[in-house]
């Protein structure tokens, strides 16, 4: 075969294009000769996208294989493919060919493919090998995209599995500023470490210029403050010197802002009117006609000046020709997924000092330049090496059904440069449960209905919801609903509520005035209404009466947590609780907030807010929801003691998620149900609901304290939490007769509790803790182990002719002793009786023998006779 790129055609493009790479480009054919992986560290405006691939497409490794080359973004990647086939005089889709969602240039020649990350994450799952692929750039890797991860893991293991070692797969991870020997560290494996290349680049002189005040000074609270702010750098910079202007802006909204009110200005403004003419204002965002990003990047004319508002898009991998001025705003949109919600926002986020130092070498690729930093230099300190792997924010749902269809079983065992974090992992596990695309084991195997969803380029709740609308005879509305799902609403919520079908009414009257909007809607309609679905399960029989209907049961199937019931209402919003067990607020002046049973399409909210704001919804009735077969229902028998009537009650509850959907009241009762539920209702009580008269707390008084002290072996315990933990053990055989809570005061809790002894550990309870002892007057009194010590509470007069403390357990506890007058009034408390005798009982007789003159109060207690009499009158 010719050769595309000959060392003579290579060095003819060096000399035209002086591009840095080139000096590296011989170490990198090299390296990827010698290694399967390599990692190439090259600054903005090196030449890397461009070259990198050409230099290596007639490589003898390569075996004439393709080379695939991936963008992190659309408009990239058409760009990239486009100045690589006029380098080699040719049009995309001829040797250089690219391929993104909704377009695609690929010939039969094409060698070098430029795809998007998404494109080669679903490539992936299709041909796991890349049999015909053999290598594989990842380009501006530094950004970490989830699909960027994803499919790295997957080549690496694919390599490994399904590769001959011959011909394996080689793998060129390209970045501006990621840490390349960090990177190589975590890709060696025992056999082989990956080469590291190194370019200069080509970076001319810029000029960081710095706010004098914080961005909290310069934004404060109101978001159309940056707008002003940005307005007026723009508008001094140009008065300063007229310059080709990049600036940068966190999103599609402070863009269109922007524009305008710079338009306006320039309109009206003496000394800029003249210029007006001369100066076009592009903005530049991914969901811009690729027409209008083409004019943003295009070169400018001689003459014009050109001021391009751009998101993060503009950071990498695109060189807009002619900026030197750079403006950033210092902030980026970017999805963040919240496990505690199990919703992805968009937060804006401040940048890192990577993505600052990416952002202001846009205004360095072609000239010497200046870059405006609306921060201060204190703060650009504080700001974070690196942005965040989006694997580490993000809703993980698409990537495990991937991994699933792909034949993994355990997704923490690839080799992962960021491993997914295991809580997201585990709740995009549980949506795809409930989506009926895995099989509820514990390694990941997903069903013939997983394999489907994975074929559908969409998330897998629009996937899902597809597939089962074709099943339903619903899938015209369900491609509208997808669809609208992937733009941004086109109608004014305020004026015209937040209900889906005026959205489907607008779409199908082609109306309003967003129409670049909907001419992308209806573009991705025709997509999913080319999409061919095999291997599907038979109709399903649902009646659904009208449009309204079958949209409320569609967008069911896509987000079954966000069905939301209305919990109550005042003058400003509807409450609305949700299956994930969060709150939404709806306007009350909305028609909707009146439908008991919504589904929400769309909702936001401030970040740590337990209520959210719906966005987007539609009403649905009650028998829908019913449906067993379609939504991930959970129906369970509820049982409880009506506290109020003391009756024990029975209801089967069916639930979507934590919404209560409905209650069916039992009428068959079994006395095993009814026994769980008392035994579940004295365990949420406590053992204070029980019959604990002062018999029963003297037994359990006794049986904690010899357990306490003298911790006989296979004793069993008393303590409150072991006598609940085992309450199926020792009450249950009790309860046999209870059918209302009144009745447990009937239970014999001292048999209950002695039936957990053995006869002879009865026996030993008696002997170790008595119930009552036999003091020296011959009565037997009963012992207060309810009182620590137990106390023992006799008449004076009774204890005469004992010397000594009476002791229990063995005589490791000596009881308190009570001793009381005849009128039973305590005349003294102790342990040490012997003490009493000698010490204070001649105090105490004194104060006595006057008011009881009939009992005795002899001189000698000790050798006295002990009496419960008096003495006969005379």
């Amino acid at each position: 075969m010719a050769q595309i790129c000959s060392p003579e055609s290579i060095e003819q493009l060096r000399t035209q294009l002086g591009l840095p790479i080139f000096e590296v480009l011989d170490e990198l054919q090299t390296g990827l000769a010698q290694s399967d992986t390599a990692v190439l560290e090259a600054p903005p405006g090196a030449g890397k996208t461009t070259m990198v691939p050409l230099a290596l497409i007639d490589q003898p490794w390569l075996m004439s294989k393709k080379i695939l080359l991936l963008e992190p973004r659309r408009l990239a990647a058409r760009a990239a493919a486009e100045r690589m086939a006029s380098l080699l005089g040719e049009q995309a889709g001829q040797t250089i060919g690219y391929r993104v969602r909704q377009d695609s240039k690929v010939g039969p020649q094409t060698r070098v493919e430029v795809i998007t990350e998404g494109v080669f994450s679903r490539m992936l799952q299709s041909d796991p090998s890349l049999e015909a692929v053999g290598l594989v750039i990842f380009d501006e890797f530094h950004e970490r995209h989830l699909d960027a991860d994803l499919g790295l893991a997957l080549s690496l293991e694919g390599r490994d599995l399904f590769r001959d070692a011959d011909q394996p797969l080689k793998i060129l991870i390209m970045s501006a500023t990621l840490d390349g020997e960090e990177l190589i560290s975590k890709l060696s494996s025992a056999g082989q470490r990956p080469s590291l290349i190194r370019s200069q680049g080509r970076q001319y002189p810029v000029d960081i210029v710095y706010s004098q005040q914080h961005q909290k000074q310069l934004y404060g609270q109101n978001k159309r403050a940056m707008v002003d702010q940005v307005v007026a750098k723009v508008l001094a910079v140009f008065k300063l010197q007229a310059a080709n202007i990049l600036v940068f802006l966190p999103g599609q909204a402070e863009i269109k802002r922007c524009q305008a009110k710079l338009e306006q200005i320039l309109q009206n403004e003496t000394g800029l009117s003249e210029s007006h003419s001369k100066i076009s204002i592009e903005p530049l965002y991914g969901e811009l006609k690729l027409e209008q990003q083409r004019r943003a990047i295009a070169p400018c004319v001689v003459g014009q000046y050109k001021i391009v508002l751009a998101t993060s898009i503009a950071e990498s991998s695109l060189t807009i020709d002619g900026v030197n001025v750079v403006i950033d705003a210092g902030l980026a949109r970017q999805p963040v997924f919240d496990p505690n919600t199990a919703m992805t926002r968009l937060a804006t986020v401040r940048v890192s000092k990577a993505a600052g130092a990416q952002r202001a070498g846009r205004a360095g690729r072609l000239q010497a330049g200046r870059c405006y930093r609306l921060w201060s230099e204190s703060e650009q300190q504080s700001l974070a090496e690196f942005s965040s792997p989006e694997i580490e924010q993000a809703d993980l749902a698409d990537l495990l059904l991937a991994l699933a269809s792909w034949g993994v079983a355990q997704p923490l065992t690839l080799n992962w440069i960021s491993p997914p974090p295991p809580g997201p992992l585990q709740q995009a596990r549980q949506l795809l449960l409930d989506l009926k695309a895995l099989q509820p084991t514990e390694a990941l195997t997903v069903t013939a209905h997983g394999q489907a969803m994975a074929r559908v380029v969409a998330h897998p709740r629009i996937a899902h919801m597809l597939i089962m609308a074709k099943q339903l005879g619903q899938y015209s509305l369900a491609c509208d609903i997808a669809a609208l799902l992937m733009e941004r609403d086109f109608l004014d919520r305020r004026s015209q509520g937040v209900d889906f079908e005026l959205r489907l009414q607008a779409l199908g009257q082609g109306g309003g005035g967003a129409r670049a909007l909907l001419q992308r809607v209806k573009q991705s309609r025709r997509a999913y209404q080319q999409l061919k679905f095999d291997g599907l399960g038979g109709e399903l029989n649902v009646s659904l009466n009208d449009q309204p209907q079958a949209l409320a049961l569609l967008l069911a199937l896509a987000y079954p947590e966000r069905v939301a019931r209305r919990k109550n209402s005042d003058a400003l919003y509807s409450n609305y609780q949700l299956a994930n067990g969060r709150q939404a607020t709806l306007d009350a002046a909305d028609p909707l907030c009146r439908a008991e049973f919504i589904v929400i399409a769309q909702l936001g909210g401030r970040e740590g807010s337990s209520r959210d704001q719906i966005f987007l919804a539609c009403e649905i009735g009650l028998p829908l929801l019913l449906q067993q077969s379609l939504l991930p229902l959970e129906t369970r028998m509820r049982s409880y003691w009506d506290k109020g009537g003391g009756a024990f009650r029975v209801e089967t509850e069916t639930r979507l998620g934590r919404l209560l959907l409905a209650t069916q009241p039992e009428r068959n009762i079994s006395p095993e149900l009814r026994q769980q539920a008392l035994l579940g209702y004295i365990k949420e009580q406590g053992l204070q609901c029980l019959n604990f008269n002062d018999k029963n707390q003297q037994l359990i008084a006794r049986l904690r304290l010899v357990e306490e002290v003298l911790k006989p072996d296979s004793w069993p315990g008393f303590s409150e939490q072991v006598l609940l933990l085992e309450l199926e053990d020792w009450l249950a055989p009790h309860l046999h007769e209870v059918t209302k809570l009144g009745q447990l005061n009937s239970i014999d809790l001292a048999e209950a509790c002695l039936n957990r002894l053995s006869w002879q550990q009865q026996q030993q309870l008696k002997e170790w803790a008595p119930s009552h002892i036999k003091v020296a007057s011959g009565s037997n009194i009963g012992l207060d182990y309810c009182q620590q010590p137990p106390v023992l509470a006799v008449k004076l007069q009774e204890m005469f002719g004992c010397g000594e403390t009476p002791k229990i357990l063995q005589g490791q506890v000596a009881i308190m002793v009570h001793l009381l007058s005849p009128a039973r009034r305590p005349l003294q408390i102790t342990q040490d009786l012997a003490g009493f005798w000698r010490g204070s009982y001649q105090q105490v007789k004194k104060e006595m023998k006057g008011r009881y003159p009939r009992h005795p109060w002899p001189e000698d207690p000790t050798n006295a006779v002990a009496s419960r009499k008096i003495k006969p009158r005379k």
